[in-house]
């Protein structure tokens, strides 16, 4: 029974090894990882379409105008031929000979006394 050597289930290392095979708690914990970068970067994606598609609808509400409020709107405001800017502000005379909202013509107060 002495001459009865067992066999080695691993040779020796007689060559310096480059590479050295992972174990499986090495592959295990890598595959974990990956899962975890998988979920996060799809919950990430999830998250900026359904912000982006609340962003659009917003948008979308806020743009749409009752045809009511349009007409109201259109009735309201009277229609210019051309626009003054400056005259708006009133840093020139305006062309428009319409007196603004709120002035009150001036009356010649004539006192001649014959």
């Amino acid at each position: 029974m002495a001459g009865n050597v067992p066999p080695r289930i691993v040779e020796p290392i007689t060559t310096a090894q480059h590479f050295t095979p992972p174990s499986a708690r090495e592959l295990r914990a890598q595959a974990v990882h990956r899962l975890q970068v998988g979920v996060f970067g799809l919950s990430a994606m999830l998250l900026i379409v359904g912000l982006a598609n609340i962003i659009m609808d917003r948008a979308r509400l806020t743009d749409v105008r009752e045809p009511v409020e349009e007409v109201i709107a259109a009735d309201a405001q009277p229609k210019k031929t051309g626009s003054e800017p400056l005259a708006d502000i009133g840093v020139v005379p305006s062309a428009d000979p319409t007196p603004e909202i709120g002035a009150t013509p001036v009356q010649p107060t004539a006192s001649f006394a014959p």
